[in-house]
């Protein structure tokens, strides 16, 4: 069971270093990560974009280009979007990471159909918690990606975030699909989605995890709750991933935990055929360097 995101590091540490290609990498809270990233030795940057602003940003923050890779480009961000996505499509590079780039400018070019890098249907965000007030990693999905997203979306959604969780060592991961109520109720479309994830988990259609729901979130990360309520469900109280029932609901949650919560966190984008760091302006350096090593990790 991973309890801290100190481990990811760690695990990122026992695998060959990978190189990471920063989209438009003159960004000075980007560059800061990626300083402790490679003083920790999980990743080699291959750094796309502006040379002379890229150094001059690099010097302000102390970070040593000594070694560093990187590739010119000065006609836009969008260009180095193509050539960061580019240089993993043609094995030089071995992750993503978003710089001073726009999110859909850079998704754009991950999905471009024929020099992208889509694998899956659907990309969605996947986070992970360390929080003084759960007993071990807690997974958060989607709170970036998808705005409103039907029951075949949260299909892939789920599915990515089994695969983030299985790369980092959860075999078979409980996955809460919450709402308001713990009740199906045709009003509520998050509760009828949730029962029927839970349904077709349990005919084999969503595999390698357990699916329960619909449960409020205090049932699924609180044994107590879940038994005051009667409620008996191998996921109650110890789920490893929260499947939120919208962007709103998963984005005021995932920050409540961050600015209230006391958790740090890392996060990546699934269902591209590398992970891909894309961090929020509002993200600490800590919890982008731990997004790298949470990335790293994983290939």
């Amino acid at each position: 069971m991973m309890r801290k995101l100190s481990e990811l590091i760690e695990k990122a540490r026992n695998k060959s270093t990978q190189r990471i290609a920063v989209a438009a990498a003159e960004d000075e809270e980007v560059l800061k990560a990626l300083r402790e990233a490679v003083k920790e030795g999980i990743v080699s940057p291959v750094l796309v974009g502006d040379r002379a602003e890229i150094e001059r940003i690099a010097q302000l923050v102390e970070f040593n280009l000594d070694g560093v890779r990187v590739v010119h480009n000065d006609q836009g961000a969008d260009i180095s979007a193509q050539i960061a996505v580019s240089l993993v499509k043609n094995g030089e590079a071995d992750l993503l990471m978003k710089g001073f780039v726009g999110t859909g400018t850079l998704l754009k070019a991950v999905l471009d159909k024929e020099n992208g890098l889509r694998k899956s249907e659907v990309l969605s965000h996947m986070a992970f918690f360390e929080t003084p007030y759960y007993h071990k990693l807690l997974g958060v999905t989607d709170v970036a990606m998808n705005i409103a997203p039907d029951l075949a979306t949260k299909v892939h959604i789920i599915n990515n975030a089994v695969e983030a969780c299985r790369k980092i060592g959860i075999e078979n991961p409980k996955v809460a699909a919450v709402a308001a109520v713990e009740i199906v109720n045709p009003k509520m479309e998050a509760t009828v989605h949730a029962g029927q994830l839970k349904a077709m988990n349990e005919r084999g259609e969503i595999k390698n995890c357990i699916v329960d729901g619909p449960f409020a979130i205090d049932i699924a990360v609180d044994k107590h709750a879940a038994e005051h309520k009667g409620i008996k469900s191998a996921v109650a109280g110890d789920c490893d991933v929260i499947l939120a029932p919208d962007i709103e609901a998963g984005n005021m949650f995932y920050k409540a935990l961050n600015f209230l919560g006391g958790a740090t966190s890392a996060a990546v984008i699934m269902g591209a055929a590398v992970p891909i760091v894309l961090t929020s302006r509002s993200d600490t350096d800590k919890s982008k360097m731990l997004s790298i090593a949470l990335a790293a990790a994983m290939q």
